[in-house]
């Protein structure tokens, strides 16, 4: 057996590899100057909130979902706890429209367009945040042959359009710094 000679323990790192770590490292220090950060968790005006109606299945069930500990019901609780704001969810409408055909008259593309309606009131009635309007659409190949898949794939798309919509009513709530008017 040979035994390892004294220098041979001790490698010293590649000229490339320490380049690479000091470009890893220009990297993470560049990117707080350029205005990158992670979303942090939204700061509100109320601690609680209400979102009605409270029966919908789509962009307020989903918006309840997202506040999670903050929801309160509309009506005062046993202990007499009322939120501090209700987001009514006046509208939301899906609509799908042909986008466009083939020489032949068939349909090639949708385009499907998801509109929700909403305002932001205290529980007295003090509008917050005007009726305000959050439009979202995706464009979506059609093809006969695969008429399932594209149905799945619809709904895919409405499901991505409602998440996106509630993200932005989320940051649109966010932006109240109070509750008075």
């Amino acid at each position: 057996m040979s035994r390892l000679e004294p220098s041979r323990l001790h490698c010293k790192p590649s000229p490339l590899r320490r380049a690479g770590v000091l470009m890893g490292l220009t990297v993470l220090l560049a990117l707080p100057g350029c205005g990158f950060a992670l979303r942090n968790s939204q700061n509100f005006a109320f601690e609680t909130v209400a979102v009605t109606p409270e029966k919908n299945t789509g962009v307020a069930a989903e918006l309840a979902r997202t506040f999670g500990p903050k929801l309160l019901s509309l009506a005062p609780s046993a202990e007499g706890i009322a939120p501090d704001a209700v987001v009514d969810i006046l509208e939301e409408a899906r609509e799908k429209a042909v986008a466009g055909v083939n020489a032949s008259g068939q349909v090639r593309e949708f385009q499907l367009r998801l509109r929700v309606r909403f305002r932001l009131r205290t529980p007295a009635g003090v509008e917050l945040i005007a009726p305000t309007t959050v439009s979202l659409q995706r464009d979506m190949s059609y093809s006969e042959s695969a008429a399932l898949a594209k149905e799945a794939e619809e709904r895919m798309l409405y499901r991505d359009m409602q998440t996106d919509a509630v993200q932005q009513l989320v940051r649109r709530l966010a932006a109240v710094k109070t509750l008075a008017p």
